[in-house]
């Protein structure tokens, strides 16, 4: 009897390397990936976002700044998948149509029903952030003493995520 050794292929970039380096500073994971162009403008958007901090006033520049964190850290493992799709392919280890691209849609066989898209929750959630940024702006309304209710916006998600089971268990 022989024994054969297989080497099992591994993706020439990690997914995980991508995300760990975008978390520890914003841009490292696109250079990772060999996209320098995507990461020196990262770490550029990174930094403009961190001087316009204001020490006190409203929290949108906060919010913005935590948003485009989270964006490029999901954006780099998400760029990892497609490098590697285009490394495979140059190498001639998969043809174009046999590597699945992530977030694409498979062929259906038959026209697929509409997708439900949800409810209109976060949208009244956006609307009525955008409305109280307004207010404060023209300063008809004072933020500190708007946050002094911050925990009511964890008690309406939670209602909102106890009436989303409750009518998924129903139907």
């Amino acid at each position: 009897m022989t024994e054969r050794n297989v080497a099992l292929k591994r993706a020439p970039k990690s997914g995980a390397a991508a995300g760990v380096l975008s978390g520890l500073f914003p841009g490292m994971g696109q250079i990772y990936n060999g996209q320098y162009a995507k990461g020196i403008l990262f770490v550029v958007v990174f930094i403009g976002l961190i001087t316009m901090q204001p020490h006190r006033g409203q929290p949108f520049q906060a919010l913005l700044l935590a948003a485009f964190y989270v964006f490029q850290i999901v954006e780099a493992v998400q760029a990892t998948r497609e490098v590697n799709r285009q490394i495979l392919i140059e190498n001639g280890e998969a043809a174009p149509a046999a590597v699945p691209v992530a977030g694409a849609p498979a062929a259906p066989a038959a026209p697929a029903a509409p997708a439900k898209s949800g409810s209109i929750f976060w949208g009244v959630v956006l609307m009525a952030l955008g409305a109280l940024f307004l207010l404060a702006n023209f300063e008809i309304i004072d933020f500190d003493r708007i946050f002094q209710f911050w925990p009511v916006l964890v008690i309406v998600v939670g209602l909102k995520m106890i009436a989303d089971y409750f009518s998924r268990k129903s139907a």
